[in-house]
């Protein structure tokens, strides 16, 4: 079985994917994860982000491993080494965006994404999980929240780094392209699903947002799966 779930930075869908997969005993597969994972990389390398042909060559070259683990949670590997904490760095997600826009980088990413994902009962989150990566996927959610409220999750989330440059306003304008750049690429633009169930979770707790979506998810599949309390 597969759930999709979208949406803008901020909304939730990483914290919620998460739990979601651990109650129902499927794997989780960050997908934006993979798309940081390789632009760390290409700053690593010194592949300027505007080198399309450059950025595709290194999506085809690179090994890119997602490892859960109960006690660690989600691990990020590229050509095995763990890059879990420097990918959520603020230079990485200032031009994640502008590499996942890159048609070669999306196909070569779409192809792993779904043998990842067919390989097991899972959770994906992203923006194009509902629309493109798995458009047939049983069930599909779009989680939103106003633009306030995702800047005030991010912020909190940032300011655990303790990076001295990290500001709400910094925050917000980062925020702001992100959004522009994700709804606008021609290729896989973030939009939601025609048959996606639409979530704010601006007013809701972490925990009623899993139960929400559980309830959907309860209503439609099959018992045989199981589910844990």
């Amino acid at each position: 079985m597969i759930i999709a779930i979208d949406g803008p930075a901020g909304a939730g869908k990483s914290t919620v994917a998460k739990i979601l997969a651990r109650r129902l005993g499927f794997l989780y597969i960050d997908t934006g994860a993979m798309y940081r994972a390789l632009t760390l990389k290409a700053l690593e390398e010194e592949i300027d982000p505007g080198d399309t042909a450059g950025i595709v060559k290194l999506a085809n070259r690179v090994r890119i491993e997602l490892k859960y683990k109960r006690l660690c949670g989600l691990n990020v590997f590229i050509d095995g080494t763990n890059v879990s904490k420097g990918i959520r760095q603020p230079n990485i997600t200032k031009i994640v965006s502008d590499i996942a826009k890159i048609k070669g980088v999306r196909k070569v990413m779409l192809g792993l994404q779904r043998r990842m994902g067919e390989s097991n009962n899972s959770v994906l989150e992203g923006r194009d999980i509902g629309t493109v990566v798995f458009p047939d996927a049983q069930k599909k959610f779009f989680l939103d929240a106003r633009f306030n409220e995702r800047v005030n999750r991010r912020y909190k989330e940032l300011k655990v780094t303790k990076l001295k440059d990290i500001t709400v306003n910094n925050v917000a304008r980062d925020l702001s392209n992100r959004d522009t750049i994700d709804s606008t690429r021609k290729i896989a633009p973030l939009k939601k699903a025609k048959d996606a169930i639409y979530i704010d979770t601006t007013n809701m707790s972490v925990n009623k947002v899993v139960k929400t979506l559980l309830s959907h998810i309860k209503n439609r599949v099959d018992q045989s799966i199981g589910f844990a309390n």
